[in-house]
């Protein structure tokens, strides 16, 4: 066949029927002969090989011209439609649109060979009228086309008019159509298109998509069981199909064909399937992807001639991908340790484990694992589509060591040293590591100055771990106080006020004479004659024996000496009081001859050395006020300073 590839569009092959009367196919159509789609792309598209119009780039053509576009808009003061896609609703796709010539004229001539005979054919082409209603005053030109259909010497075999193609409120296309029968005498035909309404305001129009294809009986596929011309399953499935097709009254002598198509590519003959059942088989190994099926139908004797042949719907199998899935884990892990288990590439998630696990979570954790939750984890992976993978991993739980710490003691005293030794693994790490001299040993020296509490990391071979630890008690040094000497008058009864600073085991006085309640740091003690008491406690540990002394002086009263010369020879420079250590609570405020007092103290024993305000007072006689604060009377009286 020659394809002269013109300009519009249409013509419909039927035994003088007019386009207002214009047949369409009520059965099943073939493959097409003609099928002029003018293409997608950017504006504008490619000017046709031929044709009586001029071609222009511009949006709107004028009188007798044409352009190939994508859209078109606002062209002649909005008089025409503003056009945003091919009759499709391809954006990208191509029409052809037309300004009339204002005298009648051919615009599409094209000539197809080899039709078979006795066979019969839809012509047929998408058109709209671009003007507006509105346009030329409501009066405009409507398109009005003839199509003829004639042999290749000129002689007529059929023409057809569409009529005026009215105009319309908003861009509709329309499809006109005609079905034409060819005799034994006709294998090779002329289509013509004449542009048949007048010039001027109007006679305007876009097509688009023009085919020429067999017209046959009903083809009716199905696939059994099933209510859908599609069907699916994923991959790995094995499946099988039966596929037939009803084939209604048409043919004298049918032959039939099963094709396929895989992925979109063209639909080949399948060896040997010449009735109208299909039976496909699909294996776990088939291809993901569409496969489509078709039966195809013609009389025997034009069934060699693909411009026969009528084609069913196709039915569809579609072969969805399973899910790519991961699967992992953290394996191994340790006793005592977490397993983290991972999967991907799904929706739905279903693990299955040792002891009963299940689980629905992506990434499942099974915390403080023992080793009977090592061994084999399957999960079934589901995807959107219903597509499932199962994948497996697994987990080896290694033992954990028993870290341990032996020491033959747990107490040291101050300045001793301990040895320590871990037990468990195979590598040890001790912390803190202040008073270690080999902290990454399995034994350490230590010789802590205060309480610690020693940690101890052991790793067995295969990189577990555990920690144990130990506290070692410090014995400090004890501080043993026996409390300061004491000064009582003969006869009277004082209070030691001894204490001990430390953890001790016990304590004692000795000698216990002349001692009241010596099983407390502050007995009472009454002795007749100056007596000497050790006080003394023992730490713990056998961390030594500690003792302080504290003297008991016995006087007989208060001597108040009467003179005393501060003048450096270190001979009486200070005015003492002897004595006055019994009672520790006295008061004593000397006055100068004025009244003016010049030196006073409080429970404490501090002579006087005659200094006042950091000067030397000067010789002479002086007055001293001492209150006992035992109930006594006050003692009164003077004493001489000489220098």
């Amino acid at each position: 066949m020659h394809f002269l590839f013109k300009i519009l569009l249409i013509i419909f092959f039927s035994t003088s029927v007019c386009f207002a009367n214009a047949q369409i196919c009520s059965g099943n159509l073939g493959d097409p002969i003609v099928n002029l789609n003018f293409g997608a792309g950017s504006n504008p598209g490619s000017p046709l090989p031929a044709t009586n119009y001029t071609y222009v780039t511009t949006d709107c053509p004028v009188d007798g011209s044409y352009t190939v576009r994508s859209n078109t808009n606002n062209c002649f003061g909005n008089t025409w439609h503003s056009i945003s896609s091919d009759h499709t609703g391809n954006a990208n796709g191509y029409f052809m649109l037309i300004n009339a010539s204002v005298q009648p004229s051919a615009f599409y001539v094209d000539t197809v060979k080899g039709l078979c005979p006795n066979t019969t054919y839809e012509f047929a082409a998408w058109i709209m009228n671009v003007i507006l209603p509105s346009a030329c005053n409501g009066n405009a030109n409507q398109p009005n086309i003839t199509f003829s259909i004639e042999k290749t010497d000129g002689t007529i075999l059929q023409t057809n008019t569409t009529g005026n193609i009215p105009s319309t409120a908003s861009p509709i296309w329309v499809q006109k159509a005609f079905l034409f029968t060819t005799t034994n005498a006709v294998s090779d035909v002329v289509l013509r298109m004449v542009n048949n309404a007048p010039g001027g305001c109007g006679n305007d129009l876009a097509l688009d998509d023009i085919t020429f294809r067999p017209c046959g009986p009903s083809l009716t596929p199905t696939i059994t069981n099933t209510a859908s011309q599609n069907t699916d399953f994923c991959q790995g499935e094995i499946k099988s199909f039966t596929f037939t097709c009803t084939v209604s009254a048409g043919y004298i002598n049918p032959v039939y064909q099963w094709q396929r198509s895989f992925n979109g590519s063209t639909f080949t003959d399948i060896l040997g399937e010449k009735s109208t059942t299909l039976q496909v088989q699909y294996g776990a190994g088939s291809l993901v992807g569409n496969y489509r099926y078709r039966l195809q139908v013609s009389e025997a004797a034009n069934f060699a001639s693909v411009q026969c042949r009528v084609s069913s719907d196709p039915l569809t199998v579609t072969i969805k991908p399973a899910p790519m899935v991961t699967v992992s884990s953290n394996s191994p892990v340790c006793e005592n340790g977490n397993i983290i288990l991972n999967a991907s590439g799904g929706s739905i998630y279903d693990w299955k484990g040792p002891g009963n696990f299940t689980s629905s979570s992506i990434q499942p954790t099974i915390q403080n694992a023992q080793q009977q939750n090592g061994g084999g984890y399957t999960v079934k992976v589901t995807d959107a589509d219903g597509c499932y993978v199962s994948g497996a991993t697994n987990v080896v739980v290694n033992a954990a060591p028993v870290a341990a710490i032996s020491s033959a003691k747990d107490t040291i005293c101050t300045g001793s040293s301990i040895l320590l030794e871990a037990t468990g693994g195979g590598q040890y790490e001790w912390f803190p590591t202040i008073f270690l001299n080999t902290p990454q040993q399995q034994t350490t020296l230590a010789n802590p100055s205060n309480n610690i509490t020693y940690n101890v990391v052991a790793t067995n071979s295969v990189g577990c771990k555990d920690t144990a630890s130990i506290e070692i008690i410090v014995v400090r040094p004890l501080i043993v106080n026996a409390g300061i000497d004491k000064v009582i008058v003969a006869g009277k009864t004082v209070q030691l006020t001894g204490s001990i600073t430390g953890d001790i085991i016990g304590f004692k006085w000795s000698p216990n004479a002349f001692m009241m309640n010596e099983t407390t740091l502050t007995p009472l003690v009454n002795p007749p004659t100056d007596y000497e008491y050790i006080l003394t406690a023992t730490a713990p540990n056998n961390c030594g024996i500690y003792s302080d002394t504290v003297q008991v002086k016995i006087i007989n009263g208060i001597f108040i000496p009467n003179a005393f010369s501060p003048n450096g020879d270190g001979k009486n420079d200070t005015w003492n009081i002897p004595g006055l250590e019994a009672y520790p609570m006295h008061s004593l405020t000397i006055f100068n001859r004025f009244g003016q007092i010049v030196f006073q103290r409080n429970k404490t024993f501090e002579p006087w050395n005659g200094f006042f305000k950091g000067q030397l007072l000067p010789s002479g006689a002086y007055t001293y006020l001492i209150n006992l604060n035992n109930g006594s009377p006050v003692l009164k009286g003077s004493f001489l300073m000489i220098k």
